[in-house]
């Protein structure tokens, strides 16, 4: 206790640059929390993929479509043990600006195959039942204020015109890590609208969705099933859902890098602030350096005080960076929902900060330790003079 009273004294002997470099300390962990939220939340589609499930598109480009018929030729390939289809859909809700991920899927089919999505018996049945039913995440139906019968229009982009659902349940995230904002309605009412207006789009989907048995034959799965389409007019690529999601965000790869970067940045500005403060005190205690060596106090003692001053600070600022990063972190959430759906403070995070903290914290005294090693009793007295 006399120590972390000592130390909290010497750290607050000059008080506005403490309070200043704790600041700085709190404002920076802060940064690099939220940035290394960020490259998570990118990746967090990657990292929620299933081993167990494989994504077949047209081999050209996801932009185009394959034919529904080929459903049952997936089914026969050894190794898969259930298929299912979605369609992106691409409407907006009420505005532009109100844009979340919807897909027209075969909802008993698509469910099974996404056990992730926790959906309650009743209203899931109640969603198979009704051609017009919807299903949404539940931070997309808190984020709008949707009620489980409540009519929602989406007005169609790919597909023209104000398509009415009706909501029929919302599904919870079996992990942290589950996407709450997306939005599911039925394939047939789409197909059947489409057929109407449109019969050459009719009976076509986007992607399907193939659940395996092995997860360590996915290689040998996905050439079996393209094999069957090969020299088609409409190819497949099959992939496994982590290759597809990943995809996604090799288009934005650049940005991540450089997100990183600047999370790195930000942990050389406070080991600049912190050496800079810790550098201060020990040009301005040279006289003291050299009163502890005459009364007798070796190095390690003396060290230990610039160590535990260096560290107090460090960790001082990066206790409430962490504190703050929560409730910064849950504001930007709601801010870049719609884009990250998935953002959470990682535990992995937590420790980086923790870390960074002490190894700034240490690094920052080893110049200021030196200094007081390096010094003699009588220069030092002479500097008090």
């Amino acid at each position: 206790m006399f120590i972390l009273k000592l130390l909290y004294k010497n750290a607050f002997r000059h008080r506005l640059r403490t309070i200043l470099t704790i600041f700085g300390i709190t404002v920076s962990i802060l940064a690099f929390g939220l940035l290394r939220t960020v490259v998570g939340a990118w990746y967090a589609g990657v990292n929620a993929s299933s081993s167990s499930r494989l994504i077949t598109r047209n081999a050209i480009s996801l932009v185009f479509t394959l034919p529904s018929s080929y459903l049952e030729r997936i089914k026969t390939v050894e190794g898969v043990r259930a298929v299912s289809y979605a369609n992106w859909f691409g409407g907006v809700y009420i505005t532009e600006k109100n844009f979340f991920p919807n897909f027209a899927i075969e909802p008993p089919g698509y469910l099974a195959l996404y056990p992730e999505f926790i959906l309650p018996p009743d209203q899931k049945q109640n969603f198979f039942r009704d051609r017009k039913g919807c299903v949404a995440g539940r931070k997309l139906a808190d984020r709008y204020g949707w009620k489980i019968g409540d009519t929602i229009t989406l007005k169609g982009t790919i597909f023209p015109g104000n398509w009415e659902f009706v909501l029929r349940g919302i599904y919870n995230g079996k992990e942290a890590s589950t996407d709450e904002g997306q939005f599911f309605f039925h394939y047939a009412y789409l197909n059947e609208t489409v057929r109407k207006n449109n019969p050459r789009q009719a009976d076509q989907v986007g992607v399907y969705v193939v659940g395996i048995n092995k997860p360590e034959q996915a290689a040998e799965i996905s050439r079996g099933m393209d094999a069957l389409f090969i020299n088609s007019l409409a190819e497949t690529l099959t992939e496994t859902e982590k290759a597809f999601q990943l995809s996604f965000v090799v288009m934005t790869e650049a940005i991540v890098v450089a997100i990183r970067l600047v999370s790195y940045v930000v942990i050389g500005i406070i080991m600049a602030v912190v050496a800079n403060t810790m550098a201060m005190t020990a040009r301005e205690r040279i006289g003291e350096y050299a009163i502890y060596k005459a009364m007798g106090f070796r190095l390690p003692h003396i060290a230990a005080m610039i160590f535990g001053e260096s560290l107090f600070i460090t960790g001082s600022g990066c206790l409430l960076g962490i504190l703050f990063t929560y409730p910064v972190a849950a504001r930007f959430a709601e801010a870049v929902g719609t884009f990250l759906p998935v953002f959470t403070v990682e535990p992995a995070t937590i420790y980086l900060d923790i870390c960074f903290a002490l190894l700034i914290g240490g690094i920052a005294a080893l110049f200021p330790a030196w200094r007081a090693w390096q010094i003699g009793i009588a220069d030092g007295l002479r500097r008090i003079g």
